[in-house]
Protein backbone atom coordinates (compact mmCIF):
# COMPACT_ATOMS: atom_id res chain seq x y z
CA UNK A 1 0.00 0.00 0.00
CA UNK A 2 1.57 3.81 -1.17
CA UNK A 3 1.89 5.46 1.82
CA UNK A 4 0.07 9.14 1.66
CA UNK A 5 2.48 11.59 3.18
CA UNK A 6 0.08 14.52 2.06
CA UNK A 7 -3.17 12.76 3.76
CA UNK A 8 -1.00 12.06 6.78
CA UNK A 9 0.63 15.55 7.35
CA UNK A 10 -2.84 16.98 7.76
CA UNK A 11 -4.15 14.50 9.69
CA UNK A 12 -1.14 15.17 12.00
CA UNK A 13 -2.12 19.11 12.14
CA UNK A 14 -5.68 18.22 12.76
CA UNK A 15 -4.51 16.32 16.00
CA UNK A 16 -1.79 18.75 16.96
CA UNK A 17 -4.87 21.63 16.52
CA UNK A 18 -7.38 19.14 18.84
CA UNK A 19 -4.85 19.18 21.35
CA UNK A 20 -3.75 22.60 21.61
CA UNK A 21 -7.64 23.54 22.38
CA UNK A 22 -7.71 20.74 25.05
CA UNK A 23 -4.93 21.99 26.81
CA UNK A 24 -6.51 25.91 26.43
CA UNK A 25 -9.48 24.63 27.76
CA UNK A 26 -8.48 22.18 30.46
CA UNK A 27 -4.56 23.32 31.89
CA UNK A 28 -4.38 27.29 32.64
CA UNK A 29 -1.03 27.25 31.99
CA UNK A 30 -1.70 26.35 28.01
CA UNK A 31 -3.83 29.09 28.20
CA UNK A 32 -2.81 32.12 25.55
CA UNK A 33 -4.65 34.72 26.98
CA UNK A 34 -1.90 36.80 28.66
CA UNK A 35 -1.42 40.04 29.81
CA UNK A 36 1.82 41.35 30.36
CA UNK A 37 2.82 45.21 32.21
CA UNK A 38 2.94 47.64 29.96
CA UNK A 39 5.91 49.82 32.37
CA UNK A 40 7.53 49.49 35.57
CA UNK A 41 8.82 52.16 38.03
CA UNK A 42 10.73 51.87 41.03
CA UNK A 43 9.06 53.55 43.97
CA UNK A 44 11.31 54.52 47.11
CA UNK A 45 9.27 54.08 49.76
CA UNK A 46 8.89 56.95 52.62
CA UNK A 47 9.57 54.99 55.77
CA UNK A 48 7.98 55.94 59.24
CA UNK A 49 10.06 55.32 62.45
CA UNK A 50 7.28 54.02 63.68
CA UNK A 51 3.11 54.39 63.65
CA UNK A 52 3.50 57.52 65.30
CA UNK A 53 6.77 59.24 64.22
CA UNK A 54 7.54 62.73 66.24
CA UNK A 55 5.34 65.28 65.33
CA UNK A 56 2.35 63.33 64.55
CA UNK A 57 -0.37 64.60 66.79
CA UNK A 58 -2.41 61.43 68.11
CA UNK A 59 -5.92 60.72 66.82
CA UNK A 60 -7.81 59.27 69.90
CA UNK A 61 -10.52 57.76 68.31
CA UNK A 62 -13.37 55.00 69.44
CA UNK A 63 -13.23 52.42 72.28
CA UNK A 64 -15.46 51.77 74.98
CA UNK A 65 -15.94 48.16 74.76
CA UNK A 66 -19.06 46.26 75.62
CA UNK A 67 -21.73 43.44 74.76
CA UNK A 68 -23.89 43.96 72.05
CA UNK A 69 -26.34 41.02 71.45
CA UNK A 70 -23.70 38.61 73.18
CA UNK A 71 -20.79 39.91 71.57
CA UNK A 72 -17.73 42.02 72.27
CA UNK A 73 -18.47 45.70 70.38
CA UNK A 74 -16.63 48.80 70.26
CA UNK A 75 -16.36 51.71 68.82
CA UNK A 76 -14.66 52.63 65.75
CA UNK A 77 -14.49 56.23 64.55
CA UNK A 78 -17.00 58.83 65.95
CA UNK A 79 -16.15 61.82 63.97
CA UNK A 80 -17.04 60.87 60.66
CA UNK A 81 -19.15 62.36 57.75
CA UNK A 82 -21.43 60.76 55.66
CA UNK A 83 -18.52 59.31 53.50
CA UNK A 84 -16.25 57.89 56.81
CA UNK A 85 -15.46 54.52 54.74
CA UNK A 86 -14.70 51.97 57.50
CA UNK A 87 -12.15 49.00 57.11
CA UNK A 88 -10.54 47.18 59.68
CA UNK A 89 -8.07 44.21 59.63
CA UNK A 90 -6.84 41.75 62.59
CA UNK A 91 -3.54 40.21 63.22
CA UNK A 92 -0.93 40.51 65.59
CA UNK A 93 -3.14 40.72 68.43
CA UNK A 94 -4.22 44.05 67.26
CA UNK A 95 -7.10 45.47 65.44
CA UNK A 96 -6.06 48.36 63.11
CA UNK A 97 -9.06 50.57 62.16
CA UNK A 98 -8.84 53.05 59.06
CA UNK A 99 -11.51 55.68 57.52
CA UNK A 100 -11.11 58.82 55.91
CA UNK A 101 -10.15 61.33 58.63
CA UNK A 102 -7.14 58.90 59.84
CA UNK A 103 -6.17 55.08 60.88
CA UNK A 104 -6.23 53.66 64.87
CA UNK A 105 -5.16 50.79 67.01
CA UNK A 106 -6.96 48.97 69.23
CA UNK A 107 -6.06 45.46 71.45
CA UNK A 108 -8.35 43.03 70.85
CA UNK A 109 -10.37 43.52 73.80
CA UNK A 110 -11.84 46.45 72.31
CA UNK A 111 -9.13 49.40 74.06
CA UNK A 112 -8.31 52.26 71.99
CA UNK A 113 -4.13 51.79 71.31
CA UNK A 114 -2.88 54.81 69.34
CA UNK A 115 -4.10 56.64 66.29
CA UNK A 116 -2.62 59.02 63.62
CA UNK A 117 -4.00 61.08 61.00
CA UNK A 118 -3.67 60.65 57.09
CA UNK A 119 -0.99 63.21 56.78
CA UNK A 120 0.96 60.71 58.53
CA UNK A 121 0.65 58.44 55.69
CA UNK A 122 1.68 60.72 52.97
CA UNK A 123 -2.16 61.78 53.40
CA UNK A 124 -5.08 60.38 51.57
CA UNK A 125 -9.05 59.20 51.63
CA UNK A 126 -10.60 55.39 50.88
CA UNK A 127 -9.04 53.20 52.63
CA UNK A 128 -8.21 49.47 52.02
CA UNK A 129 -6.85 47.26 54.67
CA UNK A 130 -5.96 44.27 54.94
CA UNK A 131 -3.60 41.71 57.14
CA UNK A 132 -1.57 39.42 55.59
CA UNK A 133 -1.85 35.99 57.16
CA UNK A 134 1.45 34.48 54.95
CA UNK A 135 4.42 37.36 55.79
CA UNK A 136 2.59 38.89 59.29
CA UNK A 137 2.25 42.05 58.30
CA UNK A 138 -0.47 44.63 57.57
CA UNK A 139 -1.26 47.13 54.57
CA UNK A 140 -3.57 49.58 53.46
CA UNK A 141 -3.46 51.91 50.11
CA UNK A 142 -4.83 55.70 50.30
CA UNK A 143 -6.28 57.95 47.45
CA UNK A 144 -4.56 61.51 47.69
CA UNK A 145 -6.85 63.43 45.69
CA UNK A 146 -5.12 66.62 46.30
CA UNK A 147 -2.63 65.39 43.90
CA UNK A 148 -4.09 67.47 41.07
CA UNK A 149 -1.56 66.34 38.33
CA UNK A 150 -2.23 62.62 39.16
CA UNK A 151 1.82 61.87 39.55
CA UNK A 152 1.71 60.16 42.85
CA UNK A 153 -2.10 60.17 43.90
CA UNK A 154 -1.72 56.50 45.29
CA UNK A 155 -0.12 55.49 48.77
CA UNK A 156 0.50 51.97 49.58
CA UNK A 157 1.89 51.24 53.14
CA UNK A 158 2.92 48.12 54.59
CA UNK A 159 3.79 47.44 58.24
CA UNK A 160 7.53 45.67 58.50
CA UNK A 161 5.68 43.33 61.07
CA UNK A 162 2.65 41.99 62.75
CA UNK A 163 2.83 44.76 64.95
CA UNK A 164 1.28 48.30 63.55
CA UNK A 165 2.84 50.04 66.33
CA UNK A 166 6.66 49.98 64.96
CA UNK A 167 7.44 50.56 61.43
CA UNK A 168 6.07 51.29 58.44
CA UNK A 169 7.06 51.75 54.50
CA UNK A 170 4.57 53.82 52.49
CA UNK A 171 5.25 53.69 48.88
CA UNK A 172 3.95 56.50 46.70
CA UNK A 173 2.48 55.38 43.15
CA UNK A 174 1.77 56.79 39.73
CA UNK A 175 -1.92 56.37 38.22
CA UNK A 176 -2.18 58.77 35.26
CA UNK A 177 -5.26 60.20 34.85
CA UNK A 178 -7.01 57.71 38.30
CA UNK A 179 -9.71 58.20 40.12
CA UNK A 180 -10.63 57.01 43.61
CA UNK A 181 -13.06 53.89 44.08
CA UNK A 182 -9.81 51.16 44.26
CA UNK A 183 -9.51 47.87 46.01
CA UNK A 184 -6.45 46.04 47.26
CA UNK A 185 -5.49 42.41 47.62
CA UNK A 186 -2.61 40.37 48.47
CA UNK A 187 -1.01 36.72 47.95
CA UNK A 188 1.82 34.80 49.92
CA UNK A 189 4.19 37.02 47.07
CA UNK A 190 2.00 39.57 45.55
CA UNK A 191 0.09 42.80 46.18
CA UNK A 192 -2.17 44.15 43.50
CA UNK A 193 -4.74 47.40 43.39
CA UNK A 194 -7.57 48.21 40.77
CA UNK A 195 -8.77 51.43 40.00
CA UNK A 196 -11.53 53.23 37.68
CA UNK A 197 -10.00 55.75 35.42
CA UNK A 198 -6.85 56.29 32.71
CA UNK A 199 -5.12 53.57 30.47
CA UNK A 200 -3.28 51.51 33.50
CA UNK A 201 -5.89 50.57 35.53
CA UNK A 202 -3.78 47.56 38.18
CA UNK A 203 -0.42 48.18 39.47
CA UNK A 204 0.96 44.71 41.10
CA UNK A 205 4.03 45.16 43.64
CA UNK A 206 6.32 42.61 45.05
CA UNK A 207 5.22 41.48 48.87
CA UNK A 208 9.12 40.63 50.13
CA UNK A 209 10.25 44.85 48.51
CA UNK A 210 7.28 46.39 50.21
CA UNK A 211 7.76 44.50 53.98
CA UNK A 212 11.10 45.15 53.86
CA UNK A 213 11.71 49.09 53.10
CA UNK A 214 13.45 48.38 49.84
CA UNK A 215 12.66 50.56 46.70
CA UNK A 216 9.89 48.44 44.99
CA UNK A 217 9.75 47.97 41.09
CA UNK A 218 5.64 48.68 40.71
CA UNK A 219 4.16 47.21 37.78
CA UNK A 220 1.83 48.76 35.88
CA UNK A 221 -1.14 46.30 33.49
CA UNK A 222 -3.23 47.86 31.14
CA UNK A 223 -6.84 48.16 31.50
CA UNK A 224 -8.51 47.00 34.56
CA UNK A 225 -7.59 43.02 35.74
CA UNK A 226 -10.47 43.05 37.96
CA UNK A 227 -11.02 43.44 41.65
CA UNK A 228 -8.15 42.19 43.63
CA UNK A 229 -8.69 38.85 45.92
CA UNK A 230 -7.13 38.69 49.64
CA UNK A 231 -5.52 35.20 49.13
CA UNK A 232 -5.58 33.64 52.18
CA UNK A 233 -4.60 29.90 50.98
CA UNK A 234 -0.94 29.49 50.50
CA UNK A 235 -0.30 30.45 47.81
CA UNK A 236 2.14 32.95 45.04
CA UNK A 237 -1.28 33.58 42.66
CA UNK A 238 -3.03 36.75 42.62
CA UNK A 239 -6.30 36.03 41.62
CA UNK A 240 -8.47 39.12 40.36
CA UNK A 241 -12.46 39.08 39.98
CA UNK A 242 -14.63 40.65 37.84
CA UNK A 243 -18.49 40.91 37.64
CA UNK A 244 -20.24 41.29 34.27
CA UNK A 245 -24.16 41.48 33.36
CA UNK A 246 -23.41 38.07 32.39
CA UNK A 247 -20.37 36.47 33.31
CA UNK A 248 -18.01 36.07 36.10
CA UNK A 249 -14.09 36.53 34.96
CA UNK A 250 -11.19 35.46 36.67
CA UNK A 251 -7.92 36.36 36.19
CA UNK A 252 -4.85 35.52 37.70
CA UNK A 253 -1.34 37.06 38.16
CA UNK A 254 1.50 34.61 38.11
CA UNK A 255 5.52 35.12 37.84
CA UNK A 256 6.99 34.91 34.87
CA UNK A 257 10.54 33.66 34.86
CA UNK A 258 12.17 36.46 34.92
CA UNK A 259 10.42 37.19 37.85
CA UNK A 260 8.20 39.81 36.78
CA UNK A 261 4.68 39.19 36.97
CA UNK A 262 2.22 38.09 33.88
CA UNK A 263 -1.60 37.63 34.15
CA UNK A 264 -3.63 34.63 32.47
CA UNK A 265 -6.79 34.26 31.71
CA UNK A 266 -8.28 31.35 34.60
CA UNK A 267 -11.94 31.41 33.39
CA UNK A 268 -14.74 32.98 31.68
CA UNK A 269 -18.31 31.83 32.62
CA UNK A 270 -22.04 33.10 32.67
CA UNK A 271 -22.73 33.01 36.13
CA UNK A 272 -27.22 32.83 35.05
CA UNK A 273 -27.96 34.70 38.16
CA UNK A 274 -31.22 36.10 38.78
CA UNK A 275 -30.50 39.34 40.76
CA UNK A 276 -27.56 40.94 39.40
CA UNK A 277 -28.76 44.68 38.58
CA UNK A 278 -27.52 47.60 40.86
CA UNK A 279 -29.54 48.03 44.11
CA UNK A 280 -32.10 51.44 44.04
CA UNK A 281 -31.47 54.05 46.69
CA UNK A 282 -32.70 53.31 50.01
CA UNK A 283 -35.09 55.21 52.18
CA UNK A 284 -34.15 56.35 55.67
CA UNK A 285 -37.18 57.52 58.46
CA UNK A 286 -37.62 61.24 58.46
CA UNK A 287 -36.81 62.37 55.44
CA UNK A 288 -37.79 61.87 51.96
CA UNK A 289 -34.34 62.20 51.06
CA UNK A 290 -32.77 58.36 49.78
CA UNK A 291 -29.88 57.10 50.41
CA UNK A 292 -26.97 55.25 48.43
CA UNK A 293 -27.07 51.06 48.92
CA UNK A 294 -23.73 50.63 47.47
CA UNK A 295 -22.34 48.67 45.01
CA UNK A 296 -23.55 45.11 42.54
CA UNK A 297 -19.67 45.52 42.44
CA UNK A 298 -18.07 43.49 45.51
CA UNK A 299 -16.18 45.69 47.64
CA UNK A 300 -14.01 42.70 49.48
CA UNK A 301 -13.49 39.09 47.49
CA UNK A 302 -11.62 36.38 49.91
CA UNK A 303 -9.89 33.52 48.36
CA UNK A 304 -10.18 30.31 50.94
CA UNK A 305 -9.82 26.62 50.66
CA UNK A 306 -9.50 27.20 46.50
CA UNK A 307 -13.16 28.77 46.54
CA UNK A 308 -13.89 32.42 45.59
CA UNK A 309 -16.36 33.93 48.05
CA UNK A 310 -17.69 37.69 47.95
CA UNK A 311 -21.01 39.83 49.06
CA UNK A 312 -23.09 42.46 46.52
CA UNK A 313 -26.06 44.46 47.20
CA UNK A 314 -28.13 43.62 44.10
CA UNK A 315 -31.83 45.15 43.31
CA UNK A 316 -34.98 42.59 44.57
CA UNK A 317 -38.27 43.49 43.48
CA UNK A 318 -37.76 47.47 44.12
CA UNK A 319 -35.59 46.81 47.25
CA UNK A 320 -31.50 46.85 47.87
CA UNK A 321 -30.70 43.05 49.21
CA UNK A 322 -27.39 41.22 50.00
CA UNK A 323 -26.67 38.62 47.97
CA UNK A 324 -23.32 36.31 48.57
CA UNK A 325 -21.74 33.64 47.00
CA UNK A 326 -19.06 30.60 46.61
CA UNK A 327 -17.59 30.28 43.51
CA UNK A 328 -15.12 27.72 42.13
CA UNK A 329 -12.07 29.30 40.20
CA UNK A 330 -13.90 27.96 36.60
CA UNK A 331 -16.06 30.29 37.23
CA UNK A 332 -18.91 27.89 38.30
CA UNK A 333 -21.27 28.40 41.66
CA UNK A 334 -21.30 26.57 44.08
CA UNK A 335 -23.77 28.59 46.62
CA UNK A 336 -25.30 31.68 46.49
CA UNK A 337 -27.67 32.93 49.31
CA UNK A 338 -29.99 36.10 49.17
CA UNK A 339 -30.67 38.17 52.48
CA UNK A 340 -33.61 40.40 51.80
CA UNK A 341 -37.19 41.63 53.33
CA UNK A 342 -39.85 42.54 50.94
CA UNK A 343 -40.53 45.77 53.60
CA UNK A 344 -36.83 47.12 54.18
CA UNK A 345 -33.40 47.50 52.45
CA UNK A 346 -29.94 45.52 53.24
CA UNK A 347 -27.15 47.86 52.00
CA UNK A 348 -23.23 48.39 52.52
CA UNK A 349 -22.63 44.67 52.69
CA UNK A 350 -19.12 42.79 52.91
CA UNK A 351 -18.36 39.14 53.48
CA UNK A 352 -15.49 37.29 55.65
CA UNK A 353 -15.00 33.59 55.41
CA UNK A 354 -12.51 31.59 56.98
CA UNK A 355 -10.04 28.25 57.37
CA UNK A 356 -13.42 26.23 58.04
CA UNK A 357 -15.40 28.12 55.39
CA UNK A 358 -17.78 29.50 57.93
CA UNK A 359 -18.69 33.06 56.49
CA UNK A 360 -19.59 36.17 58.17
CA UNK A 361 -21.65 38.86 56.16
CA UNK A 362 -22.21 42.51 57.37
CA UNK A 363 -24.22 45.21 56.43
CA UNK A 364 -26.50 47.89 57.25
CA UNK A 365 -30.14 48.06 57.16
CA UNK A 366 -32.58 51.00 56.46
CA UNK A 367 -36.36 51.68 55.88
CA UNK A 368 -39.08 54.23 55.42
CA UNK A 369 -39.31 53.78 59.56
CA UNK A 370 -35.87 52.98 60.11
CA UNK A 371 -32.54 54.83 60.87
CA UNK A 372 -29.62 53.31 59.19
CA UNK A 373 -28.37 51.16 61.39
CA UNK A 374 -25.46 48.15 61.79
CA UNK A 375 -26.34 44.27 61.14
CA UNK A 376 -24.32 41.14 60.75
CA UNK A 377 -25.23 37.44 60.13
CA UNK A 378 -23.33 34.32 59.56
CA UNK A 379 -23.18 30.51 58.63
CA UNK A 380 -21.52 28.09 59.28
CA UNK A 381 -19.93 25.52 56.96
CA UNK A 382 -22.01 22.96 57.75
CA UNK A 383 -25.46 25.07 57.63
CA UNK A 384 -27.18 24.18 54.65
CA UNK A 385 -26.03 25.59 51.19
CA UNK A 386 -27.32 28.88 50.38
CA UNK A 387 -29.00 29.43 53.89
CA UNK A 388 -27.51 32.04 56.63
CA UNK A 389 -28.81 32.26 60.00
CA UNK A 390 -30.59 35.26 62.07
CA UNK A 391 -29.85 38.84 61.50
CA UNK A 392 -28.09 40.00 64.69
CA UNK A 393 -28.88 43.90 65.06
CA UNK A 394 -25.47 45.49 66.37
CA UNK A 395 -27.36 49.00 67.16
CA UNK A 396 -29.78 51.30 66.04
CA UNK A 397 -29.38 54.61 64.05
CA UNK A 398 -30.41 57.48 65.86
CA UNK A 399 -30.93 60.16 62.85
CA UNK A 400 -31.19 60.10 58.96
CA UNK A 401 -28.59 61.49 56.66
CA UNK A 402 -29.25 64.49 54.58
CA UNK A 403 -27.51 63.53 51.42
CA UNK A 404 -27.40 60.73 49.13
CA UNK A 405 -23.53 59.59 50.03
CA UNK A 406 -23.45 57.10 52.67
CA UNK A 407 -19.69 56.12 52.74
CA UNK A 408 -18.53 53.27 49.76
CA UNK A 409 -17.53 50.16 52.27
CA UNK A 410 -18.34 48.47 55.52
CA UNK A 411 -15.69 46.21 56.39
CA UNK A 412 -15.81 42.41 57.34
CA UNK A 413 -12.49 40.15 57.71
CA UNK A 414 -10.84 36.53 59.41
CA UNK A 415 -8.93 37.23 62.71
CA UNK A 416 -5.82 36.57 60.98
CA UNK A 417 -4.32 35.35 64.42
CA UNK A 418 -5.95 32.13 64.60
CA UNK A 419 -7.96 32.19 60.77
CA UNK A 420 -11.14 31.14 62.63
CA UNK A 421 -12.94 34.57 64.59
CA UNK A 422 -14.27 36.80 62.73
CA UNK A 423 -14.79 40.71 62.37
CA UNK A 424 -16.87 43.36 60.70
CA UNK A 425 -17.40 47.04 60.92
CA UNK A 426 -20.09 48.90 59.95
CA UNK A 427 -21.83 52.63 59.97
CA UNK A 428 -24.36 53.37 62.66
CA UNK A 429 -25.96 57.13 62.20
CA UNK A 430 -25.95 59.31 64.56
CA UNK A 431 -28.38 62.20 66.67
CA UNK A 432 -26.72 64.15 63.00
CA UNK A 433 -27.08 61.88 60.82
CA UNK A 434 -23.01 61.58 60.61
CA UNK A 435 -21.55 58.16 60.16
CA UNK A 436 -20.23 56.74 63.57
CA UNK A 437 -18.53 53.24 63.32
CA UNK A 438 -19.12 49.71 65.53
CA UNK A 439 -16.61 47.22 65.53
CA UNK A 440 -17.67 43.34 66.24
CA UNK A 441 -15.98 40.44 66.91
CA UNK A 442 -17.53 36.51 66.40
CA UNK A 443 -15.61 33.97 67.79
CA UNK A 444 -15.91 30.37 65.98
CA UNK A 445 -14.09 27.85 67.21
Amino acid sequence: MKFNYKKTFFLFLALLSIAHLFAQKNNTSGNKELIYPTRTEVVVPLRKAVFRESGCKQRKQGGNPRTVSGYLAFDGSMDGNRQVDPQIAVGGGYVLHGSNSGIVIYDKKGNFIDGVSQRCFNNGIDPKLFFDIHNKVFGFDLWNPWDKEKKKPVNISISETSDPRGAWNTYPVSVPKGVDGGGIGYSRKWIGYSFPGGEERTFILKMEEAKSGKPATVYHFPGSLGHPVNNQDAEDALYFFELTNKDFIIRRVITAKDGSPVCELVSKKAHGLKYVDWPPKSPQKGTEQKTASGDRNPKNLVFQNGYIWFSQTVNVEGRAAVQWHQVRTDGSIVQTGLIHNKKSNYIQTTLAVNKKNDVLIGFQETNENMFISPRLTFRKAKDKKGKTRKIIHLGEGKGFTDGTSWGDYSGSVVDGDNLLDMWTIQSITDKEGKGDTVIVKVPFK
